[in-house]
């Protein structure tokens, strides 16, 4: 289970530095694909596998099916958390994400996200300033 926010550097060969804690989660091997909200998504081989399966069985006839699907596995890539417990994103990752020398990873149940760190920023404070309804809209489907 990956909880929580770091932050850390994302270096000149593209390498970032996996939280310890999330590192034996990984150590079968790790994909990391486009997100939503101009993050990286960050999964553990397992549970990427379990949602390609889910996206490779949506519906070929409805085209925000197909888009989706194509957002993320067209630009998944495997990766391997190297012996510093870091990860390397490709070039067309980080431009897909902004990312620039601050990064965040936040875990997030059965994924990372990676986020250039003043897009988080401002992401976090949108949704910090519309928590109460959120929380509202959430109570409608029970949580």
């Amino acid at each position: 289970m990956f909880i929580g926010e770091f932050h850390h550097t994302l270096d000149d060969k593209g390498r970032v530095s996996v939280p310890v804690t999330f590192r034996t989660d990984l150590a079968s091997g790790a994909i990391v694909t486009r997100g939503l909200d101009r993050s990286l998504f960050l999964y553990p081989k397992d549970e990427w596998e379990r949602l390609a399966q889910k996206l490779a069985a949506l519906p070929l006839g409805q085209s925000d099916t197909r888009a989706f699907a194509r957002l993320m596995l067209a630009g998944a890539m495997p990766v391997e958390v190297d012996g510093s417990g870091r990860v390397t994103i490709p070039p067309y990752l980080r431009s897909y994400a902004g990312l620039s020398k601050r990064v965040v990873i936040t875990g997030l149940y059965d994924r990372m996200e990676i986020w250039d760190e003043e897009t988080w920023n401002a992401y976090s404070a949108r949704t910090e300033a519309d928590g109460n309804a959120i929380a509202e809209r959430l109570g409608d489907r029970g949580v």
